[in-house]
């Protein structure tokens, strides 16, 4: 489980944790795999690996619902100063949850430059009760506002996203500091049901990795002087914008990753293409995935 998580011990069916907020910065940049583990290897001068972090990292899967007008997709877009999404995540193996697995519902909203994140834990099934079920669920006054916003906004699931997660957590001066590597960053637009096995297809190049740079002030000298001797330029990304753009849900946006925003990669010899086969780039991002 992330180290932004809270332990919320005698976890039963249909009861859920204290509210957990907080508030931070975040920078991302698209990295090519083949450059991770050098980053991670100088991350790890000043960074320690969270110690909720298995090695190779953990999934991480995520139900966005939004309004069957994608008004939460559109105020991404647009650039609104005050946006937010309402979403319920589990960190670990799909294949095993149950009725009873702890997972996150979280209303995620930004204002202005600032992340605000405020979520409870709770049993799946309370989750899909709450969110699903429009059932009020005792969570005190955050799953009345979460009832509420579902209800008045006719929230309805949309699509989901996974992906595998490294994180690193800062010391010392740094302990506000975390990066997290997501890569294999997947999505699908039915079967809702998290434990339900299901296709998934890439949203984001499956040879790139997504770091997240998260801070509560300001970043680090030295992240900043990392990322400048390496060329990385900060992106403008969203998975749940990803993932609704890639199954056309959407048109392409500017925070959709377009080939010319990618990292470059070595020229490989072109593979003789039978006829009608597609070769865009937006092809290969579709390629369905297990």
């Amino acid at each position: 489980m992330a180290a932004d998580d809270d332990d919320a011990a005698g976890l039963t069916r249909g009861v859920a944790s204290r509210l957990h907020a907080f508030n931070r910065y975040e920078i991302k940049y698209l990295v090519a795999n083949e450059d991770v583990p050098a980053i991670r290897e100088e991350l790890a001068r000043r960074m320690d690996r969270d110690e909720h972090c298995p090695p190779g990292g953990y999934g991480v899967w995520s139900l966005y619902y939004d309004t069957p007008a994608l008004r939460f997709y559109w105020e991404k877009i647009e650039g609104l100063k005050f946006r937010r999404k309402l979403r319920i995540r589990h960190y670990g193996d799909l294949g095993a949850i149950t009725d009873d697995s702890p997972v996150f519902v979280e209303i995620k909203q930004r204002v202005n430059r600032v992340t605000q994140k405020r979520r409870v834990r709770m049993p799946y099934d309370g989750a899909r009760a709450l969110c699903d079920r429009r059932e009020l669920v005792d969570t005190g006054p955050f799953g009345n506002e979460v009832l509420d916003l579902i209800v008045r906004l006719d929230l309805r699931p949309t699509v989901i996203t996974g992906y595998q997660r490294e994180a690193l957590k800062g010391r010392d001066q740094d302990v506000g500091l975390r990066v997290t590597f997501d890569s294999r960053v997947r999505g699908r637009d039915r079967d809702f049901h998290l434990g339900t096995p299901a296709e998934n297809r890439y949203i984001i190049p499956p040879r790139l990795t997504v770091m997240e740079v998260k801070v509560n002030e300001r970043v680090p000298y030295w992240i900043t002087d990392l990322m400048a001797r390496r060329s990385l330029s900060v992106v403008r990304v969203s998975k749940y914008v990803q993932s609704v753009e890639a199954h056309g849900k959407a048109p392409r946006s500017v925070f959709h990753v377009r080939e010319e925003a990618l990292p470059e990669t070595p020229a490989t010899p072109a593979a003789p293409e039978s006829p009608g086969t597609p070769t865009t780039v937006l092809a290969k991002e579709n390629a369905r995935v297990l």
